[in-house]
């Protein structure tokens, strides 16, 4: 992420994605993620401006592989523990202010897998593809 403001133009393209992840964030707020593709759509939009965001100076198909590995076990993990979370507030009797915070997070945990690592997964593939065509297979400098 540090590369992201290195330069000018980097810190351009970084902040163009960030404010793209900010206004469609705030558009899926106004419309709404309930049943509604178009909120839907403004949510993985945000998710995927987010994502190019950190990783729009990449150059290696190693460092693709690494994102679509960690998306892939952090949509995994995100949702096992959401679910886990929702099922101990709503069997084992969690109420008052510990079940609402426990609910909470686990509400965050299941939309957070979805809209920010299938977008993460995405990304990586794609660039793991691109970077191999382009003959970009050697290990990028730590």
């Amino acid at each position: 992420m540090r590369e992201s403001f290195s330069t000018p133009r980097n810190r351009i393209r970084t902040l163009i994605f960030l404010v793209m992840c900010v206004l469609s964030a705030v558009g899926a707020a106004v419309v709404g993620i309930d049943d509604n593709p178009i909120g839907i759509g403004l949510t993985l939009l945000s998710g995927f401006s987010l994502v190019l965001a950190c990783v729009q100076t990449w150059r290696h198909v190693a460092q693709f592989r690494r994102l679509t590995l960690a998306s892939l076990l952090g949509l995994v993990l995100l949702l096992a523990l959401g679910v886990a979370l929702q099922v101990l507030v709503e069997r084992a009797g969690v109420s008052g202010l510990p079940g609402q915070i426990l609910g909470v997070v686990g509400t965050i945990f299941l939309l957070g897998g979805p809209f920010l690592c299938i977008p993460g997964l995405l990304v990586g593939l794609v660039g793991s593809l691109l970077m191999r065509k382009h003959g970009r297979d050697a290990r990028p400098a730590a």
